[in-house]
């Protein structure tokens, strides 16, 4: 009986333990906070009222910087689409993610063996689902249409969107290269949803899993495909701008359209309790399109040269906004050099997750915190389209002082300018890029053509180029 006694002591404190342990752990879970990453397509350095358009009407963006915290020296991690997803999804540039450029459709990928992310890299997704979280991304992808290389295979318990570079928002139809194609799916499944606005169908969506979430906290990645080309705002809001010229008119339709979407989901955040804990990162992931199906331009860079596919500060100066009520402080401006990269270390920090030690980015949360904090950044590299730097375009930026090679600058109607090899310019002094320096501080150039040197030998290095 003794025995017996001191057993049935021991199991029901082993009992006591472990529901003890699981309530802790689901407790656990619960705090931990919802994470919403919005990132729009091609939408220009300064277009939100709060980056200083005058003629957009964007509340809900703006409603994000005033409750949270907006970067004003924000830069992508390059100028093109499929790249700066990379970098957002994996905290590393875009070479070091293993992209080098666009990522080809897959009739082209199986010629040219350019299949999108690889699969070893370990994308946001499969960061944050360790720590507990359900991960969905609802939008663009553009990161590849292997299985193994799309959402479903990188991380992503839950898919819904188009796994090329754009699509007709009616039609959910790719029609700019190779054969035209349906592109949109659930999942591995393909969807029909014709004539229905495919920046509706993302809103809807992304209440779905809100409300799949259970018990698990939620990561949504909602990458719209807006204002990205073919501009398709509502008729609701081309009457708004009826009276602004074309292609601008166009281009802020799509805009307001997104807006209204991003505010349809911050609404149903507080309507439901759950925006007090919730992580929503803004970013565009790169400048203004001047491409031809883009009616060559709509978007606006203010002060900053250049656009889409250069690295000229119009290309990748973006707006970035993070909002998380009771952390993050409200209605605060950073003016600190900071990398789309830093996302990831940064969500990593605010949700206890794990991170490699390898990446570029840096957590952001010291100067989110403490505006009198430098930048974590002392130097940051660009690289685009190849890793033989001969050919590609590259950037450095140290302190002031940016370096570009191979400078490519599209000036819209399909022409372009010549410009010189290496191009130095110092941004405190000449922040629309105007005056090359590279002859008159010769010191200052090769001190930084040797940083970037040294930097793409080691990068090449490490991915075996």
């Amino acid at each position: 009986m003794i025995v017996f006694k001191k057993s049935k002591g021991i199991a029901l404190t082993m009992l006591f333990l472990i529901l003890f342990q699981a309530v802790f752990s689901q407790t656990f879970v619960k705090d931990l906070p919802n994470v919403i990453v919005i990132m729009t397509d091609d939408q220009g350095s300064i277009d939100l009222n709060s980056y200083g358009a005058t003629d957009l009407f964007t509340p809900n963006m703006d409603r994000l910087a005033k409750e949270g915290v907006r970067f004003t020296q924000f830069y992508a991690g390059a100028p093109v689409c499929s790249p700066s997803r990379a970098a957002l999804m994996t905290g590393k540039t875009n070479l070091r993610a293993g992209l080098e450029g666009n990522v080809p459709i897959p009739e082209h990928a199986e010629r040219s063996g350019e299949y999108g992310l690889p699969t070893e890299q370990i994308t946001m997704a499969e960061m944050l689902k360790p720590s507990g979280y359900y991960t969905a991304l609802i939008g663009k992808w553009h990161l590849g249409h292997r299985e193994q290389n799309l959402p479903n295979g990188q991380g992503f318990d839950y898919f819904f969107g188009h796994q090329r570079g754009c699509i007709d928002n009616y039609s959910h139809t790719f029609y700019w290269a190779g054969p035209n194609k349906h592109d949109l799916y659930r999942n591995s499944e393909e969807v029909y949803y014709d004539g229905q606005h495919f920046s509706d169908l993302m809103v809807e969506e992304v209440k779905q899993v809100i409300n799949h979430r259970q018990d698990k906290p939620f990561f949504i990645y909602w990458a719209f495909n807006a204002p990205h080309y073919p501009y398709q705002g509502t008729t609701k809001w081309l009457e708004h701008y009826k009276d602004i010229p074309t292609p601008r008119k166009e281009y802020a339709a799509f805009v307001s359209n997104t807006d209204e979407k991003i505010g349809q989901v911050l609404d149903y955040l507080d309507e439901i309790g759950i925006a007090d804990n919730t992580i929503v990162v803004f970013q565009s992931d790169h400048g203004h399109s001047l491409e031809e199906r883009a009616f060559w331009g709509g978007g606006n860079a203010g002060p900053y040269r250049g656009s889409k596919f250069s690295l000229f500060e119009g290309g990748i100066r973006v707006p970035a906004i993070i909002r998380y009520p009771g952390v993050i402080p409200a209605n605060e401006v950073r003016d600190q050099l900071s990398m789309e990269m830093d996302w990831f270390p940064t969500l990593a920090e605010l949700t206890n997750s794990k991170v490699a030690a390898d990446l570029d980015g840096k957590s952001l949360m010291p100067i989110i915190l403490d505006n009198k904090k430098e930048s974590v950044h002392e130097v940051v590299h660009w690289q685009l389209d190849n890793y033989d730097d001969k050919m590609a375009q590259w950037a450095i930026r140290k302190g002031p002082w940016k370096l570009i090679g191979n400078v490519r600058e599209p000036i819209g109607k399909g022409e372009k300018i010549d410009l010189d090899k290496l191009y130095l310019v110092n941004l405190d002094n000449d922040i629309g890029e105007k005056n090359n320096l590279a002859k008159s501080d010769p010191e200052k150039l090769n001190e930084l053509l040797q940083l970037h040197t040294s930097w793409i030998k080691s990068v090449r290095s490490e991915m075996k180029q």
